[in-house]
């Protein structure tokens, strides 16, 4: 058996709105791009040495059919006019030993931002207790962010967030965030 570990990963999002909920899940992949892949969902460790790029350049590696691993937050709902959202957040240590997180985060009557940067905040602090980085979990994001990356120890933290609000007439109405790796 081989060891699949990847080497590159592309973040990406989309919405999609059909009468049918599957329906409406395949347009949000087609949204997002990835409609063509066999969708794996795995758990939230970036690998160590995993390159970020280009949404673009990831899809290029691809082949229609291809079994494809990916982190995903996926959000549905058909009540009329209702929020919602999904984010994925990442955070990426200092140093090529160490392996990072990805989150996965989805609300309802949050906005776009707001989702993203608990979804960040989810992968950064799930990095810093890994890593041993004090901090008071009652502080703010934003406290907790400059402390993180003040350590030494984090490198990078980012998120891609999809939010929509529902179709008036009560269609489905499905968003989705995803972390598409590429294997070696």
């Amino acid at each position: 058996m081989s060891i699949v570990v990847p080497a590159k990963v592309f973040l990406t999002k989309g919405v999609g709105i059909h009468k049918d909920k599957l329906a409406s899940f395949e347009l949000s992949l087609r949204n997002a791009g990835i409609e063509k892949f066999n969708l794996v969902y795995v758990s939230s460790i970036l690998p160590p040495n995993c390159k970020m790029i280009s949404k673009d350049e990831g899809l290029s590696f691809l082949k229609p059919g291809q079994i494809t691993y990916c982190v995903m937050a996926k959000n549905e709902t058909n009540e009329p006019n209702r929020l919602v959202s999904a984010a994925i957040g990442v955070a990426i240590p200092k140093g090529d030993e160490s392996y990072g997180y990805l989150s996965e985060h989805h609300a309802f009557g949050t906005i776009a931002q707001k989702t993203g940067d608990y979804a960040e905040d989810l992968a950064a602090t799930m990095l810093a207790t890994t890593l041993g980085i004090p901090f008071d979990s009652d502080k703010a994001w934003e406290e907790r962010e400059q402390i993180y990356k003040a350590s030494g120890h984090i490198f990078k933290t980012t998120h891609i967030c999809q939010s929509a609000e529902a179709n008036k007439d009560g269609l489905w109405t499905t968003v989705i965030s995803a972390a598409v790796f590429i294997p070696e």
